[in-house]
């Protein structure tokens, strides 16, 4: 390896040399990307990492990173402000690889890498580079969710229509009474493409707010339907944004109906293309970037990897979502449809779930019986997968191509993210929580531990299903029913306000007795909580 002085020199004389080569430009929040070529059929996707930043600016990475982010990593992060993994990949070193006949796909400012497609006879030679520190492939990616449609008729008969039971079952319905619905969040959403036609998206009283998106597939602003898509691009990712903004009172009720939404197209669904994990990768930075709380995805890797691999620090997306978290960003990422047995030893979860600190999800029926593709853990390292339970089977979201109608679609793609809603609901309601409480917080209610106080030994079940108004209210005093950290006159108004029958016993915050009638009872365990 030569000497930094050598180093500069050898740097300046890539850029003398490479004058002629155009630099690419930075698009969709720093995240440069070549322009758009057909599937070489000789060459092989391949990340490139570099040893150093030489030529990057940090006045360059100032100018990538939102406020609303800046603020997120100083509330929540273990790292606050601008710092080194901000900074642009450098230019010279793009321009030599992209010399030696590597086409450029991405450009990761977290990863100090590049994403090319290139021959594997020259791609041996990038090693020889003196600031390229390793060379990998890019990994195939799966989605794992159950992708048939069912259409679904007739109407249920409260306001939450057919997605009741999984908002019940999560115990969101209370937290929802008490306010908390996601208002002034950002949810971050990894998927397939957005067909943002469905009526549920349109309700005058909560339409959906999209504050940013991006085509990583594509490389264009447009998440929908596009010229040349396959025709089922769409379906995947339109499935999961229904679970969570959907606004349809009496069909369908997402779980975070008012929060707002960044959006990245980053699977590809066609079969004869590779759903790759640098889209992910650059689809994670733009998220971030954008200041999102909470970001949720629903895709598994394994090719290439082995369950040794699982370990939190090997897999390209874990080392991203790894520094997503680290910057006060709460992930969150279905285990796997891998299915699951009774040995321990053994684990059919996927990358990123092994990460240090992402939430997995696995999935339940509507009585809370795990599903049977619902994948298991450990990691390698031994560490619990999944953590959470939702509900993956047979959940309601909204038909993915036409403007009305609703389907049933099962998967842990679809717990995971309804289980990202509650998770936004509860960070609404408790902002004080870093991504490390949050966890704690969240593990600590679930159905399973809050009964037992211990995790699945078999790494089944995790800690159960999420309970988020439990999450919300620890800490709290039982007559904070608008969780601002006293008991007083707000709380004894919203009390009056509900006097008499609850018209369900869920959804009603009000009944501090939990008898299912807000009354003197209520109103002694308020005055007694006072302040």
């Amino acid at each position: 390896e030569p000497s930094h002085n050598a180093g500069m020199l050898l740097r300046s004389a890539i850029v003398a040399a490479l004058l002629t080569l155009s630099v690419l430009p930075v698009e969709a929040g720093g995240l440069a990307r070549a322009t758009k070529l057909p599937p070489a059929v000789h060459r092989q996707p391949t990340w490139v990492f570099f040893r150093d930043r030489a030529g990057a600016a940090v006045r360059e990475a100032d100018a990538l990173v939102s406020d609303r982010a800046l603020a997120r990593r100083a509330m929540r992060g273990t790292e606050s402000g601008i710092t080194e993994r901000d900074m642009p990949v450098d230019p010279a070193y793009v321009a030599a690889v992209q010399a030696m006949g590597g086409r450029v796909r991405v450009q990761s400012r977290w990863l100090n890498a590049i994403s090319v497609e290139i021959d594997p006879a020259l791609r041996r030679g990038l090693t020889s580079l003196p600031f390229v520190a390793s060379v990998q492939p890019v990994r195939v990616g799966h989605g794992d969710g159950e992708r048939n449609e069912i259409a679904t008729s007739g109407v249920a008969d409260t306001d939450y229509g057919f997605s009741l039971p999984q908002v019940a079952q999560m115990n969101l319905l209370t937290l929802h009474a008490r306010g908390f619905r996601g208002a002034g969040m950002v949810i971050g959403i990894l998927d397939t493409g957005f067909n943002r036609v469905h009526e549920a998206f349109h309700s005058e009283s909560h339409p959906l707010n999209v504050i940013a998106e991006w085509d990583f597939i594509n490389n264009d602003g447009n998440t929908g339907i596009e010229a040349g898509d396959d025709p089922q691009q769409h379906r995947h990712g339109t499935w999961i944004l229904g679970t969570l903004a959907s606004y349809l009172p009496g069909q369908v009720v997402g779980a975070a109906y008012e929060a707002s939404y960044v959006l990245a197209k980053t699977e590809v669904v066609a079969t004869e293309t590779q759903i790759e994990e640098d889209y992910y990768v650059a689809g994670l930075e733009f998220i971030e970037a954008h200041g999102a709380d909470v970001a949720t995805s629903s895709l598994a890797y394994f090719d290439w990897y082995t369950p040794a691999d699982f370990d939190g620090l090997t897999a390209v997306t874990t080392i991203a979502v790894n520094i997503a978290t680290s910057n006060g960003l709460i992930c969150l990422t279905a285990n796997g449809n891998g299915g699951h047995d009774r040995d321990p030893s053994t684990a059919t979860l996927g990358a990123p779930a092994d990460a240090l600190d992402v939430i997995s999800c696995g999935a339940v029926d509507e009585s809370g019986v795990i599903a049977g593709f619902s994948s298991d853990g450990p990691t390698a390292d031994g560490r619990v997968k999944p953590e959470l339970l939702a509900r993956g089977v047979a959940t309601a979201t909204i038909n993915s191509t036409e403007p009305t109608g609703l389907s049933a679609v099962s998967g842990t793609s679809l717990s995971t993210p309804i289980l990202a809603g509650a998770v936004t609901c509860v960070l609404q309601a408790r902002p004080d929580l870093t991504v490390a409480s949050m966890r704690t917080t969240l593990f600590a209610t679930a159905t399973d531990f809050s009964v037992s106080g211990f995790s699945d030994p078999l790494f089944v079940r995790g800690y159960g299903i999420v309970q988020a108004d439990a999450a919300a209210r620890s800490g709290h005093a039982t007559a904070d029913i608008n969780l601002d950290a006293v008991v007083d006159s707000a709380d004894l108004a919203i009390l009056l306000g509900a006097w008499g029958a609850c018209s369900a016993c869920d959804g009603c915050p009000a009944d501090l007795d939990g008898d299912c009638d807000v009354g003197a009872a209520d109103l002694s365990v308020l005055l007694g909580e006072w302040n």
